[in-house]
């Protein structure tokens, strides 16, 4: 073995990728040690003997390595689901390159990636997800605080899209509850009886995804069985696509045609399944965007857009964070066995200079930090919040109480909230777009609270 070949074979045996490389007969020559953690075997019990001869229930079709022999093609990330001899059970997703020399294929090597603890996962999860209503904890309507107008418009519309069919496409940031939205559409709607089942689309590989989706049938692939997908699954009832731009481009197109003509065919089956299932589906990145970039097909998103629901940030309804405030509070005073009555109002007026990045989320666990660390308190003071509200930089005026003068703290909030928002109107000599922009709300809102404080 010279130089070169001791270094090449240093490196594919430290990979953590399975590497499997067959001879023109299709004889294993090289079968490297994270292979054979995948397949339960030792590489010198493979070393010599073909596919067909080492694992079970393989047949020479839909074995990808002597598929790349006969047909001198590269075959690319192909689910495999099979047993090794020790019935081990085994999911990967496979690339399968041929060696061609002077115009002969001499040699085929496979590069699998393990996925059988993620397969036995989403399984797991996506049961768990399928169990009875009593057993899970659904969002309603109920459960979405706040009497801002933006909020209550977006609200308004998701109710009444609970009493359609039509597919809908929530857009929100990171943390302001588009999952509850989402639960709130369904088990306040006309499919309230009927399976409710989310889908993490950024937490399953799209090879993977479009199996879970749609089905197979047995022979499709090494391994395939006569498998329901979730759109059988939810039949009648709704399926959450979360984070849709994490689909790839072909399975937004396999998805898209399943939509339009209200029927599938699993994986490897010629047979139609008819299908009724309502799509949800959320984005966190503005549609357009992701449009813009390629990560979302354009007739993909207007099919799925019938209905829109965009849902206001924090920072741009910070009227409804006292009542949140409130909520959380009866919620950990449950939770952690505490029994805190009020919020101090320098905390409030912290808060409400603050922009929230993390939103809603980030609210609650600000606040579940701070119960934590109250004893015997009544009050929640700006000393339980110090190491949180550091990190965060909110900071808490030492003059609020100064400055109330009199009023309550809605009064002196709604004053700080005019008296900043006539400081940028003025800056900008009056432009509502630069001064939206700069307030990180949008124009509609920002003109709502100009005609409220009458400052125009």
């Amino acid at each position: 073995m010279d130089r070169v070949e001791r270094i090449l074979k240093a490196l594919l045996d430290n990979l953590q990728e399975g590497i499997h490389i067959v001879d023109d007969e299709g004889k294993t020559i090289y079968y490297n040690e994270s292979m054979g953690r995948m397949e339960g075997l030792e590489p010198k019990e493979v070393i010599g003997k073909t596919v067909l001869e080492y694992l079970k229930g393989v047949e020479e079709g839909s074995s990808t390595l002597m598929n790349a022999l006969s047909t001198n093609k590269k075959i690319v990330d192909v689910v495999q689901h099979y047993s090794s001899d020790f019935g081990k059970k085994v999911t990967t997703i496979n690339t399968t390159i041929p060696v061609i020399d002077d115009g002969s294929t001499i040699a085929a090597i496979e590069i699998a990636k393990d996925m059988t603890q993620l397969k036995e996962l989403n399984e797991k999860l996506c049961k768990l997800q399928n169990l009875s209503d009593s057993k899970n904890k659904n969002y309603s309507f109920k459960h979405i605080i706040g009497n801002s107008e933006i909020l209550k418009k977006a609200v308004n519309k998701a109710s009444r899209a609970s009493l359609s069919n039509s597919s809908v496409l929530i857009y929100g940031e990171t943390g302001v509850g588009k999952e509850v939205f989402a639960q709130s559409i369904h088990y306040g709607g006309i499919r309230k009886g009927k399976p409710f089942i989310p889908i993490n689309c950024a937490a399953i590989p799209s090879t993977l995804l479009e199996g879970m989706l749609f089905g197979t049938v047995k022979g499709s692939f090494t391994g395939a069985e006569n498998k329901k997908g979730l759109f059988e699954e939810a039949s009648g009832g709704t399926i959450l696509l979360d984070e849709i731009n994490s689909m790839e481009p072909f399975l937004q197109s396999k998805l898209l045609r399943v939509l339009q003509d209200g029927y599938l065919r699993p994986i490897g089956s010629n047979n139609a399944i008819d299908i009724d299932v309502r799509v949800i589906a959320t984005l966190n990145e503005e549609p357009e965007k992701l449009i813009k970039e390629g990560k979302l097909r354009k007739d993909f998103y207007y099919r799925l857009s019938v209905i829109r629901i965009d849902i206001p940030p924090l920072r741009e309804r910070k009227e409804d964070i006292h009542l949140l405030c409130t909520y959380f509070l009866e919620y950990y005073n449950k939770f952690l066995g505490k029994n805190v009555i009020s919020i101090d109002e320098d905390v409030i007026a912290s808060f409400m200079n603050y922009d929230w990045p993390g939103n809603i989320r980030e609210l609650k666990n600000v606040l579940e930090g701070a119960m934590n660390m109250v004893e015997n308190s009544l009050v929640l003071s700006k000393e339980y919040f110090e190491s949180r509200t550091e990190k965060n930089r909110l900071l808490i005026s030492t003059d609020v109480s100064h400055n109330l003068k009199g009023n309550s703290l809605s009064e002196y909030l709604e004053q700080l909230e005019k008296s900043i928002i006539s400081e940028i109107l003025q800056k900008n000599d009056n432009n509502i777009s630069k001064t939206s922009s700069e307030l990180k709300i949008t124009r509609q809102n920002l003109q709502h609270k100009i005609k409220k404080y009458k400052l125009l």
